[in-house]
């Protein structure tokens, strides 16, 4: 088990998450369950990485998504993370794979698996439908993270305690054919963090006390 791992703070967050129930089998049982083993269905699947650095603060990784206009996340906040593809070996091996490609951060060699929250899927005609788990992992203090996909526009290690503090909330307004819809968001480092994103982070921190 890694020092990061051990840090207190890591231990009450695992402890939280088995004892909600959200923690699954992380590698075989959650490709066969949730990621159907056909190319057609297989983007029907993804996974994101909750990477927290424990230091004097706990902080956690966010990146922004570069601009593009075949991403319909294009420009937003997010958790490093992308689809399942049919090579990878459970979620849990595409989130990993995937906060590599993007960020430069390897968990299978630095990070700990510490639980998988509660699955998240998209809701809005405007993006793909999509399954997304999220998993969370413990890193050491010094591990650093890089702009290392052309996907990405930068990288920021956030305090987990930022999202509670009362000016962090916020919202953003986003318009629809003929309508106008409020989503609730936190707003760190001059961005707003809404969506899929804010949805597991609200989460995660309904079992972070």
């Amino acid at each position: 088990m890694s020092a990061a791992s051990l840090d207190p703070r890591i231990q009450a967050i695992r402890a939280s998450i088995h004892g909600a129930g959200a923690d699954r089998d992380q590698r075989g049982a959650d490709l066969d369950e949730h990621a159907p083993g056909d190319a057609e269905s297989a983007g029907l699947q993804a996974a994101v990485s909750l990477v927290l650095r424990a230091g004097d603060q706990l902080d956690f990784l966010l990146v922004k998504r570069a601009t593009h206009e075949r991403d319909p996340w294009s420009g937003q906040m997010a958790l490093p993370g992308g689809r399942w593809e049919l090579d990878d070996d459970g979620l849990l091996y595409t989130a990993q794979r995937e906060t590599r490609e993007e960020t430069g951060v390897d968990l299978v060699s630095v990070g700990t698996p510490i639980g998988r929250l509660n699955d998240v899927t998209t809701a809005s005609p405007r993006i793909p439908k999509l399954r997304i788990a999220a998993f969370a992992f413990a890193v050491p203090r010094e591990t650093e993270a890089t702009v290392a996909s052309p996907e990405l526009d930068s990288v920021h290690w956030v305090p987990i305690d930022l999202l509670r503090a009362p000016e962090t909330a916020s919202e953003v307004k986003i318009d629809y054919p003929g309508h106008r819809r409020r989503f609730p968001s936190y707003n760190v480092v001059g961005e707003h963090v809404w969506g899929l994103t804010h949805r597991i982070l609200s989460g995660f921190l309904d079992l972070y006390e």
